[in-house]
């Protein structure tokens, strides 16, 4: 396994999020934005073309390699807004259920709205996944 292709860059954060054309997916971001620089204290910074991400961790895959990533992570997709919880939801049913309108990956999370979803659940939940997170991997 290589280096990790997704990597943070300088291009402007302010900038990726000024260019979404559509208000609503652009209001929306800057929601989580500011909820996640709130939660994690730390500076956003480009990931790749299109990912917001904040702070940073190593992982080391099953052969060995390490890459880094961000701690929590977002992506004003197309379709959804794509939140990077990377502890997985597995231990997150409960907020899970009281969300509202969402699908789940492996370590994503997609929402078509902010308007479909409990702000304070998702609040708990990232605040969560940055708490486990932290404490996985030190």
């Amino acid at each position: 396994m290589g280096e990790a292709k997704t990597r943070p860059t300088k291009a402007s954060v302010t900038g990726f999020l000024k260019g979404i054309p559509d208000e609503r997916q652009r209001r929306d971001a800057l929601t989580i934005l500011a909820m996640i620089r709130d939660l994690t204290k730390a500076r956003p910074e480009m990931w790749g073309a299109n990912i917001v991400g904040f702070g940073r961790y190593r992982y080391t895959y099953a052969d060995g390699t390490q890459a880094e990533w961000p701690i929590a992570a977002f992506s004003p997709r197309k379709r959804e807004l794509t939140l990077y919880l990377t502890p997985g939801f597995t231990r997150y049913g409960e907020l899970l259920e009281k969300l509202g309108k969402h699908k789940t990956g492996k370590t994503c999370l997609y929402i078509k709205k902010l308007e479909d979803v409990h702000l304070p659940t998702l609040k708990t939940l990232i605040r969560k996944s940055i708490i486990d997170l932290k404490r996985l991997t030190t």
